[in-house]
């Protein structure tokens, strides 16, 4: 149904593929516009924003290592680390 589509990046004027799968992603999505960017430009306008967060330091209340969060801590609710929060929603 779909096909491979070759697109030009608006960022960095690169050729990039739009693959039937990534097509048919973006229709079970409802998303109606192709990407107008390539994978790297698309991860650097991510980062980018993720650049200037800024982080704050606490303690995990499970394991009691140092944790960095981007969110500033509040006494009345646990803070976890990664590794401790990840196990946390697994269970």
């Amino acid at each position: 149904m779909y096909e491979d589509k070759t697109l030009i990046c608006k960022d960095c004027g690169s050729e990039f593929t739009f693959t039937a799968g990534e097509q048919e992603f973006y229709a079970e999505k409802g998303f109606s516009n192709e990407p107008q960017r390539c994978k790297a430009c698309r991860d650097a306008r991510k980062n980018e924003s993720r650049a200037n967060r800024q982080m704050y330091t606490t303690t995990c209340a499970s394991c009691g290592c140092e944790a960095k969060v981007p969110f500033q801590p509040k006494d009345d609710r646990p803070v976890y680390c990664n590794d401790c929060f990840v196990k946390m929603r697994e269970n």
